[in-house]
């Protein structure tokens, strides 16, 4: 297994979703709940097509 360079993240998960006006909620609440795992779930709207990326990676 490869080491990460100091303060990297490392992305692990990606998945497209229709956009949906509450997954932030879901987001913030996976932030919570999975800190202590040394996960970050990151959240970004692509507004060309309407879908909304949700990354997972970690510290």
């Amino acid at each position: 297994m490869t080491e990460k360079p100091e303060g990297r993240l490392e992305l692990i998960a990606s998945k497209n979703f229709s956009s949906w006006e509450d997954l932030y909620k879901v987001v913030d609440f996976l932030n919570k709940s999975l800190k202590h795992k040394q996960l970050i779930i990151g959240l970004s709207k692509n507004k060309e097509d309407n879908t909304m990326t949700v990354n997972i990676y970690e510290t």
